[in-house]
């Protein structure tokens, strides 16, 4: 970093800053991770110089010769990785990602259903302020309220509502839910009103890469994702197709009368359809958490991530906190804080002041507005990535709890923030010098 510090002061204490932020904390943000060196050093490389439009083999740029070896390597490997039939790994982002799959599959509109966007659902997944919700009619499915299946998502209300408002597409997948889905029983419902069915695995794709959790691509025609998360790369997108799924799909013909695959229609939705130049620099460092994601210790890690994830929702049943359906399936938990009389937005802030990164996040069902919400999301993988186990995570609930439970008592979030650097001591991260 000398050059940096040399060139940019100000840039370098911000990041400097950051790293230290990043040490000393807990950070329990369930979307966040933290990548290895080898991915950091190929997401800064020369590679970010490189102008590559198309695909291997097909640019409209010269001197592509090298950067089509990386992008190669990251398509193979993710095929590898997911068992899968074909992949695009250009995406900038998620959002970027699932912009293509609205793009090849629906016209400005159509109706889709997704998952409430307050019941656990994502911004792409038809907010009224989003893309998704802007051109295309979204429709919701949701969670029970109450009872025992409160929480979880009925599926024979989801076969009704579709039923009901016949949707061109189906989408599953979640930023705030914490059980698995059944995903034969999504493809029944699509294949009898005829949608297409699409999953968002941004959060759990490396739990399923590491098949711990249900695989969506023998059923789903279309597979996104986000490369960072539990599969613990580089911040980035991706659309997957599984064998199954392809073979499904059929050919499509469009205006031209040549006859195409959809995954041709995916790649030009991608390019030209939403985004000019891929980020090489960013491609690489794909192919470098696709390569870490084939080792036996990312199996490891990720059965390691849900244990956690157990162990931390259950000490919170424990402390009397309502864990929304009861527990996880997955790396995160949702916490209704309702009977805590704490809301969501206040329990971020004064948790931020112990170096405990959460985020507020809607409840089913919730009284308050999404500004304040009435509840946090919690997650395991960073914080795994760092060595934690089931022990340091029930140690985690513990502060938490303390925290929110003397949430004007100063003394005690100062005690409770040197707990957490004698904790956090004890799993060191990045030395910013090397960073």
């Amino acid at each position: 970093m000398s050059h940096l510090k040399q060139a940019d002061p100000a840039i370098y204490s911000a990041l400097e800053k950051e790293v230290s932020r990043q040490n000393e904390g807990l950070e329990l943000i369930a979307s966040e991770n933290f990548v290895s060196r080898p991915v950091m050093q190929a997401m800064g490389s020369p590679l970010t110089n490189k102008y590559a439009e198309g695909l291997p083999g097909k640019r409209y740029y010269g001197g592509c010769q090298f950067v089509d070896i990386a992008e190669d390597i990251a398509r193979d490997r993710a095929k590898q990785v997911f068992n899968c039939e074909w992949v695009n790994v250009q995406p900038h982002s998620g959002a970027s990602a699932n912009a293509a799959v609205y793009l090849t599959l629906m016209k400005p509109g159509d109706v889709f259903l997704g998952l409430n966007l307050a019941h656990g659902g994502h911004l792409t997944h038809g907010s009224p302020v989003n893309f998704s919700g802007i051109l295309y009619k979204a429709e919701y499915y949701g969670v029970e309220p109450d009872g025992p299946d409160a929480g979880r998502i009925d599926m024979n209300k989801v076969r009704d509502q579709a039923l009901k408002v016949r949707p061109r597409m189906i989408s599953i997948g979640a930023s705030a839910y914490s059980r698995d889905f059944d995903y034969a029983a999504f493809r029944s419902v699509a294949d009898e009103i005829g949608a297409f069915l699409w999953m968002d695995m941004a959060h759990t794709a490396g739990l399923i890469a590491a098949k711990i959790m249900k695989d969506p691509l023998p059923h789903c025609h279309i597979v996104s994702t986000t490369t960072h998360k539990t599969l613990r790369g580089p911040r980035g997108g991706m659309l997957l197709i599984g064998k199954d799924g392809a073979n499904t799909m059929g050919k499509v013909a469009p205006k031209s009368g040549r006859t195409k695959n959809w995954s041709e229609l995916f790649d030009s939705s991608v390019f030209p359809g939403m985004q000019g130049g891929p980020l090489m620099h960013v491609i690489a460092a794909k192919a470098v958490a696709f390569g870490e994601a084939l080792e036996p210790e990312f199996i490891t890690y990720a059965k390691q991530v849900i244990s956690n994830s157990k162990a931390m929702a259950n000490a919170f049943v424990e402390r009397g906190y309502d864990v929304v359906s009861g527990g996880t399936d997955n790396h995160l938990s949702l916490i209704d804080l309702r009977n805590k009389g704490i809301t969501g937005k206040d329990a971020e802030i004064v948790l931020g002041t112990a170096d405990i990164t959460v985020n507020k996040n809607m409840v089913p069902y919730d009284t308050e507005s999404p500004f304040v919400t009435s509840g946090i999301r919690i997650g395991s993988p960073a914080m795994t990535t760092r060595g934690m186990g089931e022990d340091d995570f029930r140690t985690i609930v513990h502060l938490i709890d303390r925290v929110l439970t003397n949430a004007h008592n100063d003394s005690v979030i100062s005690d409770v923030r040197g707990a957490i650097h004698e904790l956090t001591d004890r799993f060191p991260l990045y030395d910013f010098v090397t960073a």
